[in-house]
């Protein structure tokens, strides 16, 4: 299986950056493992909420394929311990997907088409943190998943 991250928007924090590619170099250990970022909208300032996410929903399904598997990082998604969130891409593997993309949203959300191509939601926290640090979590998240499912040191139980 592949695990892909989509994103909106570069990082510009080097240091968030820096963390993130640490984490992505370890993950190549265990599962072909992929950070896409989809440019920043130009000229949002004349867009309303539901314009801006509209055009950046296009932009996510445009970087899809019709095999992908979706989930989208929501605050109204599942909540899931990194145990659970370990046995969740366990049984993801097991079911045999060949790629399975989770997608982090523009500052306003997803449109209702991504919600509608969508084949789960999950989210980090109840609380609110930028989409960089999202990055991090997630891809730190995927790493500690793996870890458990191998039984590593990693993640103290």
């Amino acid at each position: 299986m592949n695990i892909k991250l989509l994103c909106i928007g570069k990082t510009d924090d080097r240091n968030l950056d820096e963390l993130i590619s640490i984490y992505t170099k370890r993950l190549k250990f265990y599962v072909n493992f992929d950070l896409e970022i989809i440019p920043d909208l130009k000229k949002t300032k004349n867009l309303s909420e539901d314009q801006q996410k509209e055009k950046e929903g296009e932009l996510i399904l445009s970087k899809l394929s019709a095999q992908d598997q979706l989930i989208v990082l929501d605050e109204k998604g599942k909540d899931l311990t990194s145990e659970k969130f370990a046995d969740y891409l366990q049984k993801k593997m097991n079911s045999g997907i060949k790629t399975l993309v989770f997608v982090i949203g523009g500052p306003y959300g997803f449109s209702p088409e991504v919600y509608a191509k969508a084949q789960g939601k999950i989210s980090l926290s109840k609380m609110t943190f930028s989409h960089q640090m999202i990055r991090l979590f997630m891809t730190e998240q995927v790493y500690r998943a793996f870890t458990i499912l191998r039984n590593e040191p990693y993640h103290h139980r």
